[in-house]
């Protein structure tokens, strides 16, 4: 019997690997010669960075980078030697669990961190990106992003056009001398599950901006400049990714990648499962093994472990899924290709006891050994 072990974080609890680690033990107590694969799970959002390094034999790479407000941040990111791969969150430099309430500001804050993140990483030898975007605080476009790489914005007088969402209207002139040749030789792959596009009542401005501290009075003009950025963008490249599905994902930074890096926007999911070889391994797999802290309604509407599920079925294995906990409404998970789902609660608990790290690590164990008995 071969099972894939591809588990979500619990978050708060365990990490993706320490529960495929612990899934696996309680397989192999139950049927000993069996073959368990682990694999790292994540959905290109918070925590696909640990994920990822810790499955994939990757290191964390510390540095420095300026913070959404322009004051310097400490903030990691993920090198995969063997692929020469890096693996960025946005938010570790430009996230807005980086800013207070009471310091949202859409028209300064910028992602330039993120830009010094890539470069640090090109410099490093670096030539794929694996990019999550999800959790801003910017609504600039990527301008800033874009800055750090080299790109320079002017306005009509030659100066330069400054950061955050307010610069995006000034810019009347875009220069690419600057830019690190290195990027041409780059590919960025970008873990996006939204499709709106850069502006408009479904855009960034409208539809996220509000979150970030876009107020009322400002919302119009700042959505007048990020499409005044879009229309210099297309007259100086011949591109036009404004309506792109994507596009107005993190502030506008989805239009970045795209229109000036070239990448590919992919539900996050589908981008880390392919990153990690999944499906490989699913080709002679007899039962997989899936889950998260969590299991509702939610998990069904496309979260990691249905899109393990998906990936499975196509290879005939069944799909079991564990959870710290299970909500009445997670049945949908089984329409959605989950054949059983189990709870690893094994008695009343506090929330506290639960989440101990060596309490979950043995409470999936044994969970999952006597599924494995039954089968």
């Amino acid at each position: 019997m071969k099972v894939i072990a591809a588990i979500d974080s619990f978050k708060g609890s365990l990490t993706s690997m320490e529960a495929g680690n612990a899934a696996t033990e309680g397989v192999l107590l139950a049927k000993p010669d069996a073959v368990v694969v682990v694999k790292p799970l994540a959905d290109g959002g918070e925590g696909t960075t640990d994920a990822l390094i810790e499955g994939m034999n990757g290191e964390k790479i510390e540095m420095t980078a300026t913070g959404p407000l322009g004051k310097k941040v400490s903030c990691y990111y993920g090198w995969l030697p063997e692929s020469r791969t890096a693996v960025i969150e946005m938010a570790a430099a430009a996230g807005i669990t980086l800013i207070s309430e009471d310091e949202k500001d859409p028209l300064a804050a910028t992602t330039y961190g993120v830009g010094e993140m890539i470069l640090d990483a090109v410099e490093r030898g670096c030539r794929d990106f694996i990019i999550g975007i999800g959790g801003s605080a910017t609504n600039d476009g990527g301008i800033g992003m874009l800055k750090a790489l080299g790109f320079s914005f002017t306005d009509e007088n030659g100066q330069d056009a400054g950061e955050g969402g307010q610069a995006l209207a000034k810019v009347a002139h875009i220069r690419t001398e600057g830019v690190n040749p290195l990027l041409k030789d780059c590919h960025f792959r970008v873990a996006c599950d939204v499709t709106n596009p850069l502006c408009g009542e479904n855009g960034a401005t409208y539809i996220y901006g509000p979150q970030k501290g876009v107020t009322d009075e400002i919302k119009t003009s700042l959505d007048q400049g990020m499409a005044h950025f879009a229309k210099v963008t297309s007259d100086a490249f011949g591109c036009d990714y404004a309506d792109y599905p994507g596009a107005g994902a993190a502030g506008g930074l989805g239009f970045a990648f795209l229109a000036y890096l070239g990448a590919e926007l992919t539900p996050g999911i589908d981008l880390i499962l392919n990153a990690v070889g999944l499906e490989e391994e699913l080709k002679d797999a007899d039962v997989v093994i899936t889950g998260e802290g969590r299991l509702d309604h939610q998990t069904a509407m496309g979260k990691a472990p249905v899109g393990v599920a998906a990936l499975a079925h196509k290879y005939r294995a069944k799909v079991i899924a564990v959870a710290g906990s299970v909500t009445k409404d997670a049945a949908a998970c089984n329409e959605a290709g989950i054949d059983a789902f189990f709870p690893i609660v094994r008695g009343v608990t506090t929330l506290e006891e639960a989440m101990d790290p060596e309490n979950a690590k043995e409470n999936l164990r044994q969970t999952v050994n006597q599924v494995f008995r039954l089968l």
